[in-house]
């Protein structure tokens, strides 16, 4: 094995596992409110709940192909595999925009003035969450469709085509307008969810510098501490859609670079893979960075590192 598939090897193993450890513990974390302290359950974590649920998926469905890969494993996948890794693949991607996007929108409307004409979509945020996360749900399964019929197991390893290329699976000869209608109706779809995200986030970064200017001139305790709470989750949903972003262009220059390539390469398809995972890696730790549990979780364990300490110090 060449140093630099070691390299590539050791690079996607580390991301899988700490992606789908950090966020089945986030998803455990809020199950843990959900179940066990319901008074520190907020609208945001059923949210937070199924953006680190659906992150889980595509990182185990997307970066799982390519790691075996990466080891000489051969006829991994057929073309029943081939569908179903990619399918859910896919249409975990797509929620995954769809929620941070839903986020991000519904932190906007709860941070908005009592004045703003925004407002009176506060008291309804709570009932539109489930039927939106539905309804994404519908709409990411319905898009992925074409990928049943449009992408088989490779039927040469040794050769690569001018078409779709993964470690196991490629794209079945099709009609010409039809590669091109699914790339116009993802592109709609990702525009869909990125005008809402990237207005609200902009939306957000002036509510905040304007509060960073009265800040001075607020006495109550009460609210200044209920404002405090509300900007950490505002600055968190901030963290997270620039990390969305920064990885959601650089993953799609790479794809760019690649369809206009004179081949397509396995390899660039699982670099592309890698950034395109590495957003739901680093998901978990922005969405827990406040998380009153983890906070008292992470004291804890604290404590017992000093008495332990302390212990083997003493003898």
């Amino acid at each position: 094995m060449l140093l630099s598939d070691v390299i590539y090897s050791f690079f996607l193993t580390s991301q899988i596992s700490v992606g789908v450890l950090a966020n089945s513990l986030v998803f455990l974390i809020y199950a843990y409110i959900f179940l066990i302290e319901p008074h520190l359950k907020k609208p945001m974590d059923v949210m937070c709940m199924h953006l680190t649920l659906v992150n889980t998926v595509t990182i185990v469905f997307q970066s799982t192909p390519q790691l075996v890969s990466s080891f000489g494993v051969k006829d991994f996948l057929d073309d029943i595999g081939c569908k179903t890794f990619l399918y859910i693949s896919r249409v975990t991607r797509g929620l995954s925009i769809c929620t941070t996007s839903l986020l991000s929108v519904f932190q906007a409307i709860t941070v908005s003035p009592s004045h703003s004409r925004w407002a009176w979509l506060k008291s309804q945020l709570s009932q539109w969450i489930l039927p939106s996360l539905l309804s994404f749900w519908v709409i990411d399964m319905l898009i992925c469709i074409y990928i049943l019929e449009a992408v088989r197991a490779r039927l040469n390893f040794s050769v690569v085509g001018l078409r779709y290329v993964h470690a196991y699976c490629e794209s079945r000869p099709l009609e010409e307008y039809v590669p091109i209608l699914v790339l116009y109706v993802l592109m709609i779809h990702d525009l869909v969810c990125m005008v809402p995200m990237v207005g609200s986030s902009l939306y957000m970064v002036l509510i905040l510098y304007r509060h960073r200017r009265r800040a001075r001139h607020i006495h109550s305790l009460t609210h200044s501490s209920q404002s405090s709470a509300e900007n950490k989750a505002t600055r968190t949903i901030l963290l997270l859609v620039l990390c969305f972003v920064v990885f959601y262009f650089a993953n799609n220059l790479l794809m760019i670079y690649g369809l206009y390539a004179s081949e397509q390469n396995a390899r660039l398809e699982g670099i592309n893979g890698i950034l395109s995972s590495s957003y739901r890696t680093f998901c978990p730790f922005l969405l827990i960075r406040n998380n009153k549990v983890f906070l008292r979780l992470t004291s804890c364990f604290s404590k017992m590192r000093v008495i332990f300490s302390r212990r083997a110090y003493n003898g």
